[in-house]
């Protein structure tokens, strides 16, 4: 018998996710102050060792406290220690600390209700683990093309302000006449010094409207709907998305979590629009008596693949293990899509800088030739 999840506290204090963003900006904080996934891989594993011990959570918790480096991390093990002794259930005491999400809560009170919760907190070290491997490759592939972009942007815009003013007094000491390309490049330089904290003020108040507007319905919609639609990196956000999913549900259903109850929990953790309206649609269908596969069948945010590993499932009784591969074979696929986009990027901004480079340097020497034949 699966253990019935309650949704009366659905739209408690955060319904909180993670998608792409988060999982590169979310838990980076200043100084450190964030109890974050890497943190959290190591605490899980260690509780999980020492419950399969034979240690209880006050003493696991109590241990844990003196192994934490950092002051913030003590307290944090000490007030959770502290609520522990007065009664508090552990799910409680992660469900209103702003360091643990939901899914962690939910996954915590599985373990307390089947009596598992050393096999679950080993469960959230994997999920963690996991979750830390996607970023790093993530944050791997983009980390080089960020930096040529940023190099690029400095040069150009030192070039524009510096050194073109420069050739241009030349110019315009010797009444020399400019090409077109020259004269384009001069202009921009221009509208650049005259307008440039004009513009940099723009792009300020572009980012705060778009921080705003973030948690829009209608927002969501759109983003969600563009990133699915972006030639070759629509497909990898999608993989990193169903790569969320299926280590989700794997985690829920080995807790023997009723499928019903797993999606509604996923459809609140992962804030990706697309997904959420397949997983709404998707519960829906299947309380109508519809089977899991042909109910993703029916979403186009879920590919062949997994509907046809689903379908095997449903025939085998092996939900668990299916959503294991899935999970592994995507994680494999979003770490190769992050090395080829790498591979493509890397040249591509390379030739990108070189282009727009080499244009203002024959823009402002195609002149300096005509000069020197004024001159002779």
């Amino acid at each position: 018998m699966g253990i019935k999840i309650s949704n009366t506290k659905k739209k408690d204090r955060r319904e909180s996710s993670f998608d792409l963003s988060s999982i590169l900006t979310q838990e980076i904080t200043l100084f450190g102050n964030a109890f974050n996934t890497k943190k959290k891989e190591q605490w899980y594993a260690e509780l999980s060792v020492l419950l399969k011990s034979g240690i209880d959570l006050r003493n696991g918790l109590e241990l844990l406290s003196d192994t934490q480096k950092k002051e913030k991390d003590q307290k944090l093990m000490k007030f959770m220690l502290s609520q522990l002794v007065t009664g508090t259930p552990f799910s409680e005491i992660l469900k209103h600390n702003k360091n643990f999400t939901d899914y962690e809560y939910y996954a915590i009170r599985i373990g307390e209700q089947t009596g598992e919760l050393a096999q679950i907190t080993l469960e959230l070290s994997d999920f963690y683990k996991r979750k830390n491997e996607l970023r790093r490759e993530i944050v791997a592939a983009l980390t080089y093309p960020v930096i040529v972009m940023c190099t690029a942007m400095i040069v150009i815009a030192f070039m524009l302000r510096y050194v073109v003013p420069m050739f241009v007094d030349i110019f315009k000491q010797n009444n020399v006449d400019l090409p077109g390309v020259t004269k384009g490049i001069i202009n921009f330089s221009d509208f650049i010094s005259i307008h440039g904290v004009l513009l940099f003020g723009a792009i300020v108040v572009c980012i705060g409207v778009l921080f705003f507007v973030s948690k829009k319905q209608w927002y969501r919609k759109i983003l969600g709907s563009v990133q699915l639609k972006i030639p070759i990196l629509g497909n990898y956000f999608q993989k990193i998305y169903m790569a969320q999913f299926t280590q989700a549900i794997s985690l829920l259903t080995s807790a023997k979590v009723p499928m019903v109850e797993s999606i509604d929990l996923v459809k609140n953790m992962i804030n990706f629009y697309p997904l959420q309206q397949g997983l709404y649609k998707t519960k829906q269908l299947i309380l109508a008596g519809d089977a899991l596969s042909a109910s993703f069948a029916k979403s186009p945010i879920f590919d062949k693949k997994m509907i046809a590993m689903v379908r095997v499932a449903e025939e085998t009784n092996q939900t668990e293990f299916i959503f294991q591969k899935l999970n592994e074979q995507y994680n494999q696929q979003v770490k190769y899509q992050s090395q080829v986009i790498s591979n493509v990027l890397n040249p591509i901004l390379t030739l990108f800088v070189g282009v727009i480079v080499g244009v203002i340097l024959i823009a402002m020497y195609l002149p300096m030739f005509r000069l020197s034949s004024v001159i002779g």
